[in-house]
């Protein structure tokens, strides 16, 4: 077995960052651990340019940068953050682990062959948290435990075998260990600082000064002994949350931090083998708003006419959508959330260069309904009926039409017929096609009892008529009921 560990070791500040652009990462911004007495938890480039360091207090950091700003950890946040990680990572490999609170494992020796090795897998591998504005370290070895050692210790140098590993981890701090913290500081104190130092000391008195866990963790990180990861699988509805680093009014700074959720969901979609038909937005306003406002949230609705997972076909909608947002009061949060979805067949790998890449084709009708609102989209759909004022219907089901095959239709249905007996006496219309006979709908009071014809009028136009024969006549009223394009 081969793991790979994508360690993230400034997620406490990158979910929060993340969510801006290049042209926002200039501003001071800091992340605190909250309570009574807050400290600097992490700082982006611009706060330390300040002076600003890990463990401060808040007050002095405020004191250098009067204009930082500051958000408490969310360790939620962290945590969906890292889950977001995993179903990117999804895609390279069916084996994926979490280790709390920063890191994803995987089990990648399955895929070198599919991927071309190392190198390419690596690549891949990282550029799965770079896209969500993450920094990762990675590390590659045969046990989990060292993989992630070596990402802690900053080690690109990929171990490949077994044989190799206790060499390679020889000179490597507990710290990267992850020992508590008593064990650590009891062997710092004689003189046992690395991970060789401690494998060399008695196993016996080694288990009996400081714990049975000790020695397994230690035969794990070697890879004497298996370590067996839970394998995590992404949840059965796709749910999202993105922080601002700062309360935002303008819809076009929610952008950004959209399109980072409409990436994940485009993953999440593809790990399942899933497209989505409707989903939704939320843009979270402020706390002290909402009461004024009597909603959490403003929520933007999208539906799309066929199942997609394509995340520039979603952008696009998401996009157009937002232009049409006035927003009645800053935010603080973005949500986003699938409402329907549907399997979706995968489509073949192509061959060559660039086959892969996603298609941005967005049918027009998706276009119409983001732009315009889905009230201003109709569609019709065909439903079981004779009676062609009844056999369709604005936004329907789509079904079978009971109408005869091949029969002419109108491409324009008149809401009701029109007589035509005035118009007839003034200039006669030619008989085309027909007669069709429609006799139907005794039985709940909508009964008709018709002879339809193709008909054309004095001046060229092409009509659909009928002789009404309710009456029980061959010489029913005649009826205007549509127009042929």
């Amino acid at each position: 077995m081969l793991w790979a560990a994508l360690l993230l070791p400034r997620l406490p500040l990158e979910v929060y960052a993340r969510a801006w652009s290049d042209d926002e990462a200039g501003r001071p911004f800091a992340v605190t651990s909250g309570g009574t007495r807050p400290q600097i938890v992490d700082a982006n480039a611009a706060a330390r340019d300040t002076g600003i360091r890990r463990g401060q207090p808040l007050a002095a950091a405020l004191a250098l940068a009067p204009s930082l700003v500051v958000r408490e950890r969310d360790p939620e946040a962290e945590a969906r953050a890292l889950e977001a990680v995993a179903v990117g990572v999804l895609a390279s490999t069916p084996m994926v682990s979490l280790e709390p609170t920063s890191a994803v494992l995987a089990e990648i020796g399955g895929s070198l062959a599919l991927f071309g090795g190392i190198d390419p897998l690596r690549s891949r591998l990282d550029a799965v948290p770079r896209v969500r504005g993450h920094v990762p370290r990675i590390g590659i070895a045969p046990a989990p435990l060292a993989a992630l050692a070596l990402a802690r210790m900053r080690r690109d140098e990929p171990i490949r075998t077994l044989a190799t590993l206790a060499a390679a981890l020889d000179d490597i701090p507990l710290a990267a260990l992850g020992l508590p913290a008593r064990a650590r500081d009891t062997l710092a104190a004689a003189g046992v600082r690395t991970i060789g130092a401690a494998a060399k000391l008695p196993r016996a008195g080694l288990a009996r000064r400081f714990g049975a866990e000790t020695v397994v963790l230690l035969d794990r990180v070697l890879g004497r002994v298996p370590d067996p990861r839970l394998p995590w699988t992404p949840p059965p509805v796709f749910e999202a949350r993105i922080e601002l680093p700062a309360p935002a009014h303008d819809v076009q700074a929610l952008g950004f931090a959209l399109q980072r959720l409409l990436r994940e969901m485009a993953e999440w979609l593809a790990a399942r083998g899933l497209g989505v038909q409707r989903f939704e937005a939320r843009l979270v306003h402020e706390r002290w708003q909402r009461e004024r406002l009597h909603r959490r949230a403003t929520t933007l609705a999208l539906a799309l006419a066929t199942p997609s997972r394509s995340f520039p076909h979603l952008a696009t909608i998401v996009r157009e959508r937002l232009a049409r947002v006035d927003l009645p009061a800053q935010v603080e949060g973005i949500e986003l959330a699938t409402l329907s979805t549907a399997p979706l067949a995968g489509r073949p790998l192509g061959l060559l260069p660039g086959d892969d890449a996603d298609t941005p084709e967005v049918p027009l009708v998706d276009r119409l309904r983001a732009r315009l609102g889905d009230d201003a989209v109709l569609r019709l759909g065909a439903i079981a009926d004779y009676r062609p004022e009844r056999a369709q219907a604005e936004r329907a089901s789509a079904g079978d039409a009971a109408a005869t095959a091949g029969a002419p239709r109108p491409l324009w249905l008149l809401d009701t017929p029109q007589p035509l007996a005035d118009a007839l006496m003034r200039a006669p219309w030619a008989l085309h096609d027909g007669p069709e006979r429609i006799e139907s709908g005794w039985w709940d009071g909508g009964d008709v009892r018709r002879d339809y014809h193709v008909a054309q009028t004095p001046d060229g136009a092409r009509a659909w008529i009928f002789r009404d024969h309710r009456r029980g006549t061959d010489d029913g009223d005649w009826w205007l009921h549509g127009w042929f394009a």
